[in-house]
């Protein structure tokens, strides 16, 4: 099937509400960003009218397409952070994510959702010489941010997933990081919907933003179906979709990351593959690949791959890229030669990148507008700290999260065309030679340092 996985037992959308004609908040974009800003808003000040519109489905985006990795990453390592922003800064940052992560759980919990969360942690393999020198360097890099990540020995990260050698790919280890949960994602974004709805929120869907006039201390927001509303604030909460707005068609590159799910295994199956404790899954590759074992005892596998679309193009017919399902479905049976695998979906969607990688969060103040974006491929935990926020920068409170350095920080726009198609894609095929060469010399790859400061390493 080409639709995700994860859609397949989504829950029916509600009898759509009627549209008020003024709120306090509207925030645009229903995915995990503009959902859990409203459920902030409505939590901590009760009686706010806050509007949710979304143009497709709530968890139309990458929130109801992604990996369900819930995972305290950063695109921004923490060096490259402390050297921006101060070494405090830094330490706060990556402090929060790893908060963000146990919050989700309890948030959860508290409002009975059954996103199949599961704090197992992050497996990444290192595959030969070159990966193993790479998961090393991060291991020491994280000890210097309390990061909890350990290196295991062969034998123990074969014990977690037993995963084949192959010519250039032998096993030497795995990182293995606490701070990750798996979970189901369009249920997520359904069960953040439901909760917003309980709290007072209204959720439109199918309401899609043909343009925001600013009025005074309002704005009035026009729906492309001809309603309107009035509101005093607005966050732009659209991540990859952000390119398509003709004053923002620079801001965000969307890069399509595509995903393969096999048929469920069977229990004498999982016993040979391993992931007993629902670990999410990855190697130290530069072409990035993941994993989880899902809620129904799938694997779920996906990595990127997919080539960026001149002038930032986001089109249904790019969520399917025969070669790259090829690929995906290739290197899961080589990593896992031992058990039959049967696959049964195969989806993709865009994400966004920012030209310097940094996500950020911002609220004008004056304009009464805030947003939120740049996630990078890591945004199930990070939308969650960035919805937070933003409630509390809307609500003008000061608290730990409105200081830190991703708040109001500003990435420079991407290159006109044709210059980002041929960087963004010359990015791409980079870190496909830089795997190809280490898998045929067993050293880091001689463009390794360039894609490193790329990706804001």
């Amino acid at each position: 099937m080409v639709h995700p996985l994860w859609w397949d037992d989504a829950a029916p959308s509600p009898a759509p509400p009627e549209l008020p004609a003024r709120a306090d908040v509207a925030v645009v974009g229903g995915g995990y960003t503009g959902l859990w800003t409203a459920y902030h808003l409505l939590s901590e000040q009760p009686g706010i009218e806050v509007v949710v519109l979304e143009a497709e489905h709530v968890g139309f985006g990458a929130s109801g397409r992604n990996g369900g990795w819930v995972s305290a990453l950063f695109p921004v390592s923490g060096d490259a952070l402390a050297a921006r922003h101060g070494a405090p800064a830094a330490h706060a940052m990556l402090a929060a994510l790893r908060e963000s992560v146990e919050e989700i759980g309890r948030t959860t919990a508290d409002e009975g959702v059954d996103a199949g969360y599961v704090r197992g942690g992050t497996l990444v393999l290192a595959r030969g010489r070159a990966q193993e020198a790479r998961a090393r360097s991060e291991v020491a890099a994280d000890a210097r941010w309390g990061g909890g990540t350990r290196w295991l020995e062969r034998d123990e990260a074969l014990e977690r997933l037993a995963a084949a050698d192959r010519p250039g790919r032998t096993v030497l280890g795995a990182t293995a990081s606490p701070h990750c949960a798996r979970v189901h994602p369009r249920r997520l974004a359904d069960g953040l919907a439901a909760a917003v709805r309980r709290r007072g929120g209204v959720v439109v869907e199918q309401a899609r933003v043909a343009d925001v006039v600013r009025e005074g201390r309002t704005h009035r927001l026009l729906l492309d179906d001809g309603r309107e509303l009035s509101v005093g604030t607005v966050v732009r909460a659209t991540e990859a979709w952000t390119a398509t707005l003709p004053r923002l068609r620079r801001r965000l590159a969307p890069v399509y990351s595509l995903m393969v799910a096999t048929a469920p295994l069977t229990a004498q199956q999982w016993d040979e593959v391993g992931l007993a404790d629902r670990e999410v899954f990855a190697d130290h590759g530069h072409l990035v690949v993941y994993g989880q074992r899902t809620v129904d005892d799938r694997i779920a596998f996906g990595g990127r791959g997919a080539p960026y679309h001149y002038g930032s193009r986001i089109r249904p017919s790019f969520d399917h890229d025969d070669a790259v399902f090829a690929a995906l479905r290739t290197t899961l049976r080589q990593l896992l030669p031992q058990v039959e695998l049967d696959f049964t979906h195969a989806w993709g969607g865009p994400l966004a990148i920012p030209r310097d990688w940094h996500p950020s969060v911002g609220y004008d103040r004056a304009a009464r507008v805030g947003w939120a974006g740049g996630y990078v491929g890591d945004g199930v935990a990070t939308s969650h700290l960035a919805g937070r926020t933003l409630a509390d920068l809307v609500t003008g409170a000061t608290t730990s999260r409105t200081e830190l350095p991703w708040v109001g920080h500003r990435s420079p726009d991407w290159e006109p065309e044709p210059l980002r198609w041929l960087g963004v894609n010359a990015g791409l095929r980079a870190a496909v030679l830089a795997d190809h060469e280490e898998r045929r010399t067993g050293s880091p790859a001689r463009i390794a340092p360039v894609l490193d400061r790329l990706t804001g390493h």
